[in-house]
């Protein structure tokens, strides 16, 4: 469409903000799926439509996530707190949270684009960019936790976006800068913290917990998250790193990384203090202070669990192997559960394999085995799970539990 001074109209339904408001307001509010469905449609319409202004791009992909936050907490808390979903249904709702916040973060990251590289009318966007890029990176953390309580595959790409957006950030001097960031929702947060929370929560072996307690963890770090340490340089007490100049996750200090200016050195900081007086207090009244946003209620037990497992990743000397792996290439018959150990060990009389499977173990220690499964058999596959192992060639049983999971 054409305007009498010659100013081309974007071909797009959003294309005016009373449209949008509109187009918004006709949404099946008492439908949280459907609404964070046709949210991420339009999320993904509005970043590939051409002749936005970069101003009102961004005031509408804002507008759009804002209206979303309501409808993804309902279905995050019916995935996480409704009992035994069915497998169909688990797999829906993952998909719907992580498809929205995967989108979100494509159109934040499209919006800082504009801005880093100088496009034609994106200097507009200077005064919103704080908050710009604290979405952002919210945005790509949550994207993340949600893959992590899937335990991945892990998108490399996401951790490249995640170094990118920080950096721009820091060269920027908006790293410090305070935002609210969604209206009625109080808090404030920067780009540092949003940052911090990514990479402590990759820090703290998401792949060794229930999805529960990815969770608890990720509303633990954000509670904890104005008292994490970000340093330029190595220190004593840190244990973990990151390179904004590369698409790695962050990495356990093994040795000293060779030294580069894009290095970010992180820790708990005051933040493992802070812990522990909340461990001894949970511990002494049996319950989770209300000045934690947990989002729910949830047994204290549960919640002592979580906050011991951070403790011990989040000491400046986390845990470390205690025996070499060793690369081998075999096979194990796997039984599961209390009833299949008994099975196969001949607790009611004669052994009986029929409920066996098997798996490629890929590496081994004194401590366990690591091994690819070629096919997931029903949905007991998680966490803690007892297991019967017979190695190839063994006439053996031996016990174990799943202690990660990819």
């Amino acid at each position: 469409m054409i305007s009498l001074f010659g100013s081309k109209k974007p071909d797009h339904p959003m294309a005016g903000i009373k449209e949008a408001r509109k187009i918004l307001e006709e949404l099946p509010t008492n439908d949280a799926f459907k609404c964070a469905d046709e949210l991420t449609h339009w999320l993904e319409s509005v970043v590939a439509a051409e002749g936005f202004k970069a101003e009102y791009r961004a005031e509408l992909i804002q507008l759009l996530d804002e209206t979303a936050q309501t409808h993804l907490r309902k279905l995050a808390r019916d995935y996480m707190v409704s009992p035994r979903l069915a497998r169909y249904q688990e797999i829906r709702l993952w998909t719907a949270i992580h498809e929205y916040w995967r989108q979100a973060a494509l159109a934040y990251a499209s919006c800082i684009d504009l801005y880093a590289t100088g496009a034609k009318g994106a200097d507009a966007l200077k005064g919103s960019m704080p908050l710009l890029l604290v979405r952002a990176l919210r945005a790509l953390g949550t994207q993340m936790k949600w893959m992590y309580v899937r335990y991945g595959p892990m998108d490399p790409s996401v951790w490249g976006v995640v170094a990118k957006v920080y950096a721009l950030a820091e060269n920027r001097k908006l790293a410090h800068s305070a935002v609210t960031v969604y209206p009625g929702i109080p808090g404030d947060s920067t780009p540092e913290r949003e940052f911090l929370k990514a990479v402590m929560l990759s820090a703290s072996s998401p792949d060794s917990l229930l999805p529960l307690e990815v969770e608890l963890c990720e509303r633990l770090i954000a509670h904890f998250s104005a008292s994490f340490t970000l340093r330029l340089d190595l220190q004593p007490d840190i244990a973990y790193w990151i390179d904004l100049a590369t698409s790695q996750a962050p990495l356990r200090l093994a040795r000293p990384p060779q030294h580069a200016p894009t290095l970010r050195f992180f820790a708990a900081g005051k933040a493992l203090e802070d812990l522990e007086n909340l461990i001894a207090a949970v511990r002494t009244t049996g319950s989770v202070s209300s000045q934690v946003n947990l989002g729910g209620t949830y047994p204290a037990e549960t919640v002592l669990d979580v906050l011991n497992h951070l403790a011990l990743y989040w000491s400046p000397k986390p845990p470390e192997r205690k025996h070499q792996r060793h690369r081998v290439k075999s096979r194990l018959n796997v039984t599961h559960g209390y009833d299949g150990v008994l099975a196969v060990l001949g607790g009611s009389g004669t052994p009986d394999t029929s409920g066996t499977e098997t798996w490629i173990v890929e590496n081994v220690s004194a401590g366990g085995f690591g091994a690819g499964i070629p096919e997931i058999k029903g949905d007991w596959l998680k966490i803690g799970c007892l297991l019967g192992l017979q190695p190839e060639g063994g006439d053996n049983w031996v016990l174990g539990v799943i202690r990660r999971l990819q």
